[in-house]
């Protein structure tokens, strides 16, 4: 059946249907499933999706077991000790459990659900606020343009800084070594570094071809395909002074951003049809980029008041169809039923579906 075709029928049948369904699987699944007081990573997928006021499955909120339970002192992600960031926490517990595997996961989801940065969290070293933990993120942070290892993890620290911080000379501070950090140019950079990883699909947008093959290159060597940077410099750009000085360069990453949407599907359709036997993993991966990529979309509606055009709004609704249509085919194949199997079984299929519905279900929001 033609691509066209399938589409038509994706778009017709979840009219038909209706996507309630499929929207409260995923919001009760990243309601039951984040909730485990013993999986920091997975709290605050549940506070990026369901609020400041989602609580563990003990009873307490999930903000405070975050904190509370897993904060450090000087805590170098290997566990060592750092003479930089005053707090921070282990990437992974010793059974392999994801704490924050990307550096300052945990801040940025508590600036972006507005915990107050006066809040303070009782630890075993006593109480810490959140303005403290920001500021220790300051504290820890160097900018590094040219390496790579760099650009894949600084997106979630880019992104709290970014609400935290305005253009201008507030956004210079001093990290602990001395060093002086204009997070104005740290921005500028990340704009252009998301240039270079986004220049094959520029020019594949530009000759009109129906997708750009993703080969881990890029943005596609970057966890949730780089959607997390892409989500930092769009929230950026929400001030009116850095939208005129970026121009169309913020205007062409948008572009990229909804061509990705058709790049991408007609991938997942190949590998289905090539690989049938992966059908649950690939699921996941349509679950990942369509959640995403609403996720990314509503953010930078609601930060920028951005209103999509009609073919962009198109695009969007495009997306919604199918996200319904990923999260049914993983109903049908029993995933979420069966996720206590799973975090055996296949552990990494397990975590995707836990934070995966968490940021579709978020994206979802968005976009009633």
């Amino acid at each position: 059946m033609p691509s066209g075709v399938i589409l038509k029928w994706l778009l017709l049948s979840s009219v038909a249907a209706g996507s309630f369904s499929a929207r409260t699987q995923l919001h009760d699944t990243c309601l039951l499933q984040a909730a485990d007081p013993k999986n920091a990573w997975a709290l605050a997928h549940g506070v990026t999706a369901l609020g400041k006021n989602y609580a563990a499955a003990d009873g307490r909120k999930a903000t405070d077991v975050m904190v509370s339970d897993f904060l450090l002192q000087n805590a170098a992600p290997d566990g060592g000790t750092v003479t930089g960031a005053r707090y921070g926490f282990v990437r992974y517990t010793a059974d392999g459990t994801p704490v924050e595997p990307h550096t300052n996961l945990m801040t940025k989801t508590l600036v972006l659900a507005k915990v107050p940065l006066t809040q303070s969290f009782k630890t075993s070293f006593g109480k810490v606020t959140l303005a403290e933990l920001v500021d220790s993120m300051k504290r820890g942070f160097h900018h590094v343009p040219t390496n790579e290892d760099y650009w894949r993890d600084v997106g979630w620290t880019l992104d709290a800084l970014a609400q935290t911080l305005k253009p201008g000379p507030g956004a210079v501070f001093t990290n602990a070594e001395g060093q002086r950090v204009d997070f104005n140019e740290v921005m500028n950079d990340a704009l252009a570094y998301l240039e270079r990883a986004t220049a094959d699909l520029k020019a594949g947008m530009a000759q009109g071809l129906p997708q750009v093959d993703k080969r881990k290159q890029g943005l596609y060597a970057h966890s949730c395909g780089g959607l997390h940077l892409v989500q930092a410099v769009f929230s950026w750009a929400r001030y009116p002074a850095v939208k005129k000085a970026w121009g169309t360069r913020f205007d062409d990453q948008v572009a990229i951003l909804f061509y990705r949407l058709e790049s991408e599907r007609r991938q997942y359709d190949e590998a289905l049809e090539k690989v049938p036997t992966h059908k649950l993993e690939i699921g996941v991966q349509m679950l990942k980029f369509y959640g995403h990529f609403l996720e990314t979309t509503g953010r930078l509606k609601n930060e920028r008041t951005w209103q999509p055009t009609p073919a962009q709004q198109i695009s969007v609704n495009r997306a919604k169809a199918l996200l319904d249509h990923a999260t049914r085919q993983l109903e049908d194949m029993r995933a979420f039923e069966t996720m206590g199997e799973l975090k055996t079984s296949k552990k990494q299929v397990y975590l995707d579906l836990i934070g995966d519905t968490c940021h579709a279900s978020h994206g979802w929001d968005y976009w009633p």
